[in-house]
């Protein structure tokens, strides 16, 4: 979507959607899938290797894919594929904390200094000003640890990529690389993507329960919704099968694609580690929106956006992003984004009609145009403003 790609210029883990009003119709006929199948077919004859995506609706549950999810081989593209999700598991950790506040455990208006005693500090950060709410809604102020130059040409050049894919990073150490520069702005003067936030978020989730944040995921949302595709691998570099190779060409426009398939994700811990598929995806999303996994009050709380001034018409709320598509509708939902994956996935209000798409490359493609021919069918168009 469109965060996306003002995104991507300086953090690879990405962003999303999210809205308030009525909710949408159903969803459209069977046929009126042929748009995002088009668009999806566009995206891989646009330079993408190869493109999943899976739609949920009142029709029921429709998968496409299309190219080559490994260009060696000339292995086409599957439905089934795994794939690593980004930033889309922002919105898994805000909904494990946003359960915790609804048993009473923590508040969003804690501290993080209250739960993570002296580990923001440093040139300016002070833990004891920032609240949990402003980690989720990256109203903190806190740096964002892949922009450290030396992290950057660690991880996301080619050259650095290859020498550093199998370290093992730990969640204090990401945040020890924020903590060598000074806050971007006062917390709550401002709106500013820091995927630091998001591995604090993961650490208050251990310190609450007792237990690794990606335990408490995997009880709490991917057991209860049966998401049998979806994991938190931890410092596992492969993908499980059946999945796609991923390919990326390090930001060099025209340059060669390189296979990136295996790559310790602790260098994105809880702000982007997951590994899950279009369906999956689509049943979260569907899920959380629905209300099935969190009460109306602490929904409401996700669901309560700040202006991102990064681009027109997107709101950000508590790991959950609003987005106006082309057509008007809103949608909620988050982008994702890691070494050769790009991700989107969003649903209505409702939660009743639901998208998720992936890309194997990471240098080309339109995800905007897929979701614009999905949710912008005639009979899912909203009329609501903001």
């Amino acid at each position: 979507m469109r965060l996306r790609t003002a995104v991507t210029g300086t953090a690879v883990l990405l962003l999303s959607a999210a809205l308030a009003g009525p909710a949408l119709a159903a969803g459209p006929a069977p046929g009126a899938h042929t748009g995002t199948r088009a668009a999806v077919r566009a995206a891989v004859a646009a330079g993408v290797p190869g493109a999943t995506a899976t739609a949920r609706d009142a029709h029921g549950t429709r998968s496409t894919a299309a190219g080559r999810g490994d260009v060696r081989t000339g292995r086409p593209r599957s439905a089934d594929d795994r794939f690593r999700v980004g930033s889309i598991t922002k919105t898994f950790v805000a909904t494990v904390l946003l359960q915790l506040a609804a048993e009473d455990r923590l508040s969003l208006d804690d501290p993080v200094d209250t739960w993570l005693p002296g580990l923001v500090r440093g040139h300016g950060h002070d833990g004891r000003r920032i609240s949990v709410r402003r980690l989720l809604n990256h109203t903190s102020g806190i740096h964002d640890y892949l922009a450290d130059d030396g992290f950057r040409r660690d991880r996301f050049t080619e050259d650095g990529f290859f020498r550093h894919r199998y370290d093992t990073l730990a969640p204090r150490d990401l945040v020890a690389v924020a903590m060598r520069h000074a806050p971007d702005f006062a917390p709550g003067a401002s709106w500013g993507y820091s995927n630091t936030n998001y591995v604090l978020a993961g650490l208050v989730i251990e310190r609450v329960t007792g237990r690794p944040y990606a335990a408490e995921v995997t009880r709490r949302i991917i057991t209860p919704l049966r998401l049998t595709a979806t994991s938190l691998p931890g410092t596992r570099t492969g993908l499980p099968r059946p999945s796609a190779r991923a390919y990326s060409t390090f930001g060099a426009p025209g340059g060669p694609a390189r296979d990136v398939t295996a790559l310790n994700p602790s260098l994105a811990s809880a702000a982007g580690e997951m590994i899950s598929d279009s369906a999956d995806l689509a049943r979260f999303y569907g899920a959380l929106l629905g209300g099935r996994l969190l009460p109306p009050r602490e929904l409401g709380e996700m669901e309560t956006t700040v202006d991102t001034k990064v681009l027109p018409g997107v709101w950000y709320g508590l790991g959950l992003m609003d987005i106006r598509l082309a057509c008007g509708t809103h949608v909620w939902g988050h982008s994702g984004g890691i070494h050769g994956s790009v991700s989107e996935a969003a649903a209505t209000a409702d939660g009743r009609h639901a998208l998720a798409v992936n890309f194997n490359g990471d240098w080309s493609g339109d995800t905007s145009a897929v979701f614009d021919e999905e949710f912008c069918q005639p009979e899912t168009r909203e009329s609501t403003g903001r």
